[in-house]
């Protein structure tokens, strides 16, 4: 009786959240150890393989997450309002060229991109899909940015580990553009 209410407890406190958990700060919140609370997790993952759940628990940033199946993308999009997360291809290649190359300047990503972006980096920042990641030790300190825990939630990622291969598209412009390459591999 005692764990069905620990696991239901556990199930709120995901939904409620809204945002990934971490084990330790779970285990604390339910008054449980490490071990207990994943067995409840493990208990609850299970429970959502059912293919009549919506949802699925996955570990995402270093923590867990309630989320919706993939099977039920397009009815989520028909409930999608205009709060919606829209990068634009600007956004979206800059925020991969931080995403594969972090840390990084604005320089060099405008370098990479060959256009300026500070709006874009104003907006991802906004977003909180990216932060400022320090100051590089060349003339001028320019500010670094990486992603954030934020950036792997919306893309539904563990780790950075997690990144696709970069895209053969990006390999094969860089290819013809020797000097972009050497940006995309040059050691922050």
């Amino acid at each position: 009786m005692q764990q069905e209410y620990k696991l239901g407890q556990l199930e709120a406190l995901l939904f409620a959240a809204g945002e990934p958990l971490g084990v330790p700060q779970l285990a604390e919140l339910l008054g449980l150890n490490r071990p207990q609370t994943w067995e409840l997790l493990g208990r609850l993952q299970e429970d959502y393989t059912n293919e009549s759940r919506g949802l699925e628990l996955r570990e995402v940033a270093e923590g867990w997450q309630l989320c919706t199946k993939a099977c039920h993308h397009e009815a989520i999009l028909q409930l999608a309002s205009t709060q919606e997360l829209k990068l634009t291809n600007a956004s979206m290649e800059t925020l991969a060229i931080i995403a594969y190359r972090q840390p990084v300047t604005r320089a060099e990503m405008e370098a990479i991109r060959g256009v300026k972006v500070d709006g874009v980096v104003n907006t991802l920042l906004e977003w909180e899909l990216i932060a400022e990641a320090g100051r590089k030790e060349t003339a001028g300190r320019p500010i670094l940015y990486k992603t954030t825990k934020r950036f792997l939630e919306v893309f539904g990622l563990k780790s950075l580990k997690d990144l696709p291969a970069m895209p053969d598209i990006l390999a094969e412009d860089a290819a013809r553009h020797p000097q972009q390459l050497s940006l995309l591999d040059m050691e922050a």
